[in-house]
């Protein structure tokens, strides 16, 4: 079953935040601990967060 357009646009999004996640994760060893413990608590309380939106994948929402 061919994909629609948005379901291909969205699947480019998640692509676009494994590129950001990549880029963070090159930039942190550079940081200080400081700096890591405050994206580390940026990240954390991030709305909506990556953990909710494959919640709401799972259940259908």
């Amino acid at each position: 079953m061919p994909l629609s357009g948005e379901a291909i646009r969205t699947m480019n999004y998640v692509d676009d935040i494994s590129v950001t996640l990549r880029r963070i994760l090159t930039v942190l060893p550079s940081l200080t601990e400081e700096e890591r413990q405050r994206v580390a608590d940026h990240i954390k309380s991030a709305d909506p967060s990556y953990e909710s939106v494959v919640s709401a994948l799972a259940s259908g929402q």
